[in-house]
């Protein structure tokens, strides 16, 4: 990318490789391994796994280092409610402020995706960049909505519904490719109902899909350390507004005796008297 740095780039890289189930979930990430496969110092990839941790792709493990963040069935349908939330949101106000670039860059995607859905029952080889349309193509039905907040905010929830697609290797093949064509002819014509409805029923049917299978070994529990530093973070967060409010009463001043009783006070012999 243009301008990047080899920080930034290696940030990128090893968000991409989180995402898309290359570093596995709950992998233990060893600095000296990543120094040499992303080319950038220790103190570097420091500095972009705390990042990480910041945005809920990686866990630190205290004295142990850092992990892959877990999956859970918990987690996967957290994520997904946040999702719809957030882009039911977005699409209402994207609907009614796109204009006739705004269609034409949502036709374009839909375009590129459904090329790749066409070949995907066939040939599974090129997931990584289906899904990466998928991803276009829902960026492009909310772009119109005039908020840079909730766009970065619908994006980062979405990459980590994203991810739990591509590790749990989820493709529901034609059912998905006959939902993001009614999302594209509820976009041309501004039917946002019609596209929330539309869009629960995609968002919801994957998680459930995915849960329905048999196979659930890519579903994980967090692991002891995991729990055990949640909760010591969760109690933490408990005491700190008991320790603010305790330290609010003892920064109150008192009034004196006489200042209660509406009473002045004078000095006599060195004390304070009631008049």
């Amino acid at each position: 990318m243009t301008g990047e740095t080899i920080g930034e780039s290696a940030y990128r890289q090893i968000k991409i490789d989180i995402v898309f189930g290359r570093l596995a979930p709950s992998q233990r990430l060893k600095l000296d391994t990543l120094r040499a496969t992303y080319g950038v110092s220790i103190s570097t990839l420091r500095e972009i796994l705390n990042r990480l941790c910041s945005e809920g792709f990686v866990v630190a493990e205290g004295q142990r280092g850092f992990e892959v963040a877990p999956v859970s069935v918990q987690g996967f349908r957290e994520v997904a409610g946040m999702r719809l939330l957030l882009e039911c949101h977005a699409l209402e106000a994207s609907f009614a402020a796109g204009d006739l670039e705004w269609e034409g860059s949502v036709v374009s995607a839909h375009h590129k995706l459904s090329a790749l859905e066409g070949r995907m029952a066939a040939d599974r080889s090129a997931a990584a960049l289906w899904k990466g349309y998928d991803r276009e193509f829902h960026r492009a039905l909310v772009a119109a909505c005039a908020s840079e907040v909730l766009l970065e905010a619908h994006a980062a929830v979405y990459d980590k519904y994203l991810r739990y697609q591509m590790v749990g290797d989820i493709y529901r093949g034609e059912v998905a490719a006959r939902e993001h064509r009614q999302l594209l002819a509820c976009a041309l014509r501004r039917d946002f109902n019609a596209a929330r409805e539309t869009l629960v029923r995609h968002v919801d049917g994957c998680v459930e899909a995915a849960l329905a299978r048999a196979d659930l070994g890519w579903l994980q529990t967090p692991s002891a350390n995991q729990q055990a530093h949640r909760a010591k973070e969760a109690e933490r967060g408990r005491d700190a507004p008991r320790a603010g409010r305790t330290g609010a009463r003892t920064l109150r001043p008192k009034a004196s005796v006489g200042r209660r009783a509406g009473r002045p006070s004078r000095r006599v012999g060195g004390r304070t008297k009631e008049a």
